[in-house]
């Protein structure tokens, strides 16, 4: 399968480059893979939908939402060059046990081991230093004099905008670009179909008796960049990490032992939930687990049965993921063609896309 089938062209203004003014005030576009129908909703009718006989077990229960409680670290730092002078930027992903922090830099094949570089305050005062100390293919380690923890970068760091977002981040960005239940400190990027949720709706779900669970996966960046082999199957995913609590490992369980539909809340969730079919995981397990799971067309679903998601860049392993879920033996159409078909009408509708754009239910 070519990697240039899932490529599109999209008008540059309908990158989403900030938030909606108030969070949850999106629209969400709805397709069913089933009959291929496609309709015109907003976030904020996600609950009434979800009661609909679409989502209803055969039994009539409601289905499981399962979010990921991942929380974006301030992870992008602005060094300076203590040979060249030159301002650079990394992005930290994952620290090693030595303290060694595994991170993406701007112009990496100019960033020599043994390189040094010096980071300072808004005010000019230096904070901290840091050596380059090895390569590892497109990534670098590199090793503060002093070690930095989470309550270091919260101060020092910045949001790790994505790079289609044309601009820096401003101090909004650290509640907007972070879900509302974000816990667990690890992701270099945002689960973004989390972004839209707020408390009230958070609460009208659970008030209309409509269970909720949580995992937590820490995003990489592996995830997200463009797909660079000519055939897709060529493609290595980076390893992300992930855990279940037990508590939500139960609810999970029980939901699938009583035939009632699990919707994933973001591609993460889902990566998350099929891996544990995938790599027979047992669900009780408080253990850090790893997945590279890489979901393209062809793929064999076992448990999600809904995917609430946002709209995702060209050739990138997400437009391949949900391009495979779209996937139905009920229609003639390939999951590719209704994924780039509900793309089109979202681009004449003016949907925002991306990051901070609008959302899709694929059911």
């Amino acid at each position: 399968m070519k990697t240039d089938d899932f490529n599109f062209d999209l008008p540059l203004h309908l990158i989403a480059q900030v938030p909606p003014v108030k969070r949850g005030d999106s629209r969400l576009l709805t397709l069913d893979r089933k009959t291929a129908m496609r309709e015109h909703k907003t976030v904020l009718q996600l609950p009434e939908i979800l009661c609909t006989e679409h989502f209803l077990s055969e039994q009539g229960e409601k289905p499981l939402l399962v979010f990921n409680d991942t929380k974006v670290r301030k992870a992008r730092l602005i060094g300076k060059s203590l040979e060249t002078d030159a301002s650079v930027e990394f992005l930290l992903l994952e620290k090693n046990d030595i303290e060694e922090w595994k991170v993406l830099v701007q112009r990496s094949s100019r960033r020599k081991t043994g390189s040094c570089y010096v980071f300072k305050d808004e005010n000019g005062m230096e904070i901290a230093r840091a050596e380059i100390t090895k390569a590892e293919g497109e990534f670098k380690f590199i090793k503060f004099e002093k070690p930095i923890d989470e309550q270091w970068l919260e101060k020092n760091g910045h949001i790790p905008l994505p790079p289609y977002i044309k601009r820096k981040d401003v101090p909004s960005d650290a509640d907007r670009y972070q879900t509302i239940y974000a816990k667990q400190t690890g992701s270099a990027a945002a689960p973004t179909a989390g972004l839209h949720f707020t408390d009230a709706i958070l609460k009208k779900i659970a008030d209309y008796g409509i269970e909720s669970a949580f995992i937590t996966l820490h995003v990489g960046l592996g995830t997200f960049v463009p797909v660079r082999t000519e055939n897709i199957e060529d493609h290595i995913m980076h390893e992300e990490q992930f855990i279940i609590t037990e508590k939500n490992a139960s609810i999970i369980e029980n939901a699938i032992s009583r035939k009632r539909k699990i919707i994933a809340v973001g591609t993460t969730s889902l990566r998350t939930l099929e891996s544990t079919a995938l790599n027979n995981v047992k669900w009780k397990n408080n253990n850090r687990q790893k997945t590279s799971i890489f979901i393209y067309p062809g793929f064999q679903f076992k448990i999600v049965d809904a995917l609430f998601t946002n709209f995702h860049t060209p050739l990138s392993t997400l437009l391949m993921l949900v391009s495979a879920f779209a996937s139905y033996n009920g229609v003639s159409k390939t999951g590719r063609d209704l994924i780039l078909e509900s793309y089109k009408e979202a681009i004449l509708e003016e949907y925002r896309f991306f990051s901070y754009g609008d959302a899709m239910l694929i059911f």
